[in-house]
């Protein structure tokens, strides 16, 4: 387990995890006034959240599957990259995919921050790559049906 630096300039209280095997914390809006999201509108919510990941670190922004499947409200850029450099607000681009509008109120659950390990990497030029089963078999060619 990692220790984050958060400041919750927010009313709502720290994002916890639901059980103990969740993958992420539920992540809150944090408004003056009710946004309306209209159908095919895209809207950023702030969170007044502001975090400091560790060097070596990222934070996903992923959409919510009940906002997603009850109401067409999903994260527009999935998965949002915060990355451990970051320390301006956590804001979430939401988008309204039904035939309704949808109502965003402060202290709901928009989406969901997931924090991953990753790897930085180097480039290294070269005029082949090593041959694979697969190839050069692109979408739906994994060779499983």
């Amino acid at each position: 387990m990692i220790d984050i630096k958060v400041v919750n300039k927010s009313d709502n209280d720290l994002p916890i995890f639901s059980t103990s095997n969740s993958a992420g914390v539920d992540i809150r809006a944090f408004l003056d006034e009710n946004i309306l999201i209209k159908p095919g509108e895209r809207v950023m919510i702030p969170t007044g959240l502001f975090i400091e990941l560790p060097s070596g670190y990222e934070a996903h922004i992923r959409p919510r599957s009940g906002l997603a499947i009850k109401n067409g409200i999903t994260v527009l850029n999935s998965p949002g990259t915060i990355d451990a450099d970051y320390r301006g607000e956590i804001k979430v681009i939401l988008i309204n995919h039904s035939k309704e509008s949808f109502t965003v109120n402060s202290g709901d659950r928009i989406c969901q921050m997931v924090i991953n390990k990753f790897e930085s990497f180097n480039w290294i030029s070269s005029e082949s790559l090593s041959n694979s089963d697969r190839g050069e078999g692109g979408f739906g060619h994994s060779g499983i049906n």
